[in-house]
């Protein structure tokens, strides 16, 4: 099978949530397919497999829409896409389009670093379902990543095609923690600081737990980060770390007591994942998403109930709950790898091809 997986979504200097889920199904689907890589940077090859490639237009290029006609040369069994957005207009393959979550219609305002015209044109698009129809009914086969982000699509009519699960999963670099160290009474947060993610109430929370410190390590602007200073209650511990590598990641999870959120809306969660594959308890938001990815070894919390959050984190103080919880999460995690992952991905394009009208087989 010649497989196309289009990796211009790939950062050039570290991976987001799209960039990580696009190079490790990359690595991985190349061990079982034939695959070529889309890219329309050269300093995106960094981050990503060793696999041939072809350098095209930017997915933001004014050529996106007629993008099918530089792949067309590849002649591809079938195209994947992390997104939905991609040009298929003259295409003559089959092409599998993925739509993550549905997030943006409960929190239609945009990242605000992006120029207000993008702002009000993403606003605009979340308003109604009907343009998201237009793009997925576009594909031979619809991915996501989620049973839950698959049932919402199906509750609103978005596609009529047949849609396919393609999992997300942790990177198969980090070793299971050391469950006899020392614990520290730490607390970690991996994500952005859109308003959805709720981490007001996890640092107003920690007036709650005075004998831990809660840790945000993403990057983030000074703007917000003013804003959510002001909510750190009085001899509250909150370190805010301003982006860590990789391996720094590592080293914090292998350490801490858990990694919590209390976002209110998620497509997958890949930090929990990440916390649960080294043997690192979570404590999340009590929702289908979190129940799905994590079944019964997460601890969940109303994420508007600062003292029921509270009081998940108190039970971890005690070691033996602690370990249980590490045990569930390990045992978890197990169930999610970029192997897995690329059998899927092989599976729905096998789907596509058959179901295709511009299949050529």
């Amino acid at each position: 099978m010649k497989l196309v997986i289009d990796a211009r979504y790939t950062r050039v200097t570290h991976h987001d949530g799209i960039s990580r889920y696009t190079a490790g199904l990359i690595e991985a689907t190349a061990k079982i397919a034939e695959v070529t890589m889309l890219i329309n940077d050269l300093r995106q090859l960094d981050l990503l497999p060793d696999v041939p490639y072809l350098k095209v237009s930017a997915p933001t290029s004014a050529l996106e829409p007629l993008v099918a006609f530089q792949i067309n040369k590849l002649k591809p069994d079938v195209v994947f896409s992390p997104m939905q957005t991609m040009g298929t207009l003259g295409r003559k393959f089959p092409v599998i389009l993925t739509l993550h979550d549905l997030i943006y219609y409960a929190h239609p305002h945009a990242p605000k670093f992006l120029p207000a015209p993008i702002r009000w044109g993403w606003f605009l698009f979340h308003q109604v379902y009907f343009p998201q129809r237009m793009l997925l009914n576009r594909a031979d086969a619809v991915a996501t990543v989620s049973q839950t982000t698959a049932g919402l699509m199906r509750k609103h009519r978005l596609t009529k095609r047949h849609i396919g699960l393609v999992s997300n999963a942790p990177s198969g670099e980090s070793a299971s923690r050391d469950k006899q160290a020392t614990v520290k009474n730490t607390l970690l947060y991996m994500g952005s600081f859109m308003e959805y993610k709720n981490v007001e109430t996890l640092i107003r929370a920690m007036r709650l737990l005075p004998d831990y410190e809660l840790h945000l390590l993403s990057g983030i602007s000074q703007q917000r980060r003013a804003e959510l200073e002001a909510e750190i209650p009085h001899g509250a511990k909150v370190i805010f770390h301003g982006g860590v590598s990789d391996e720094e990641y590592a080293n914090l999870l292998a350490q801490c007591t858990a990694l919590v959120t209390l976002s209110r809306e998620e497509g997958y969660g890949l930090p929990l994942v990440e916390a649960m594959s080294v043997g690192t308890p979570v404590v999340v938001t009590d929702m289908p998403i979190f129940r799905e990815v994590a079944q019964d070894a997460a601890l969940f919390a109303d994420p508007d109930n600062e003292e029921a959050f509270a009081l998940q984190v108190q039970k971890l103080s005690d070691r033996d709950v602690w370990r249980e919880y590490a045990d569930r999460a390990l045992e978890r995690a197990g169930q999610y790898s970029w192997d897995l992952s690329a059998r899927q991905l092989v599976d729905l394009a096998q789907y596509a091809i058959d179901h295709s009208p511009n299949s050529s087989k």
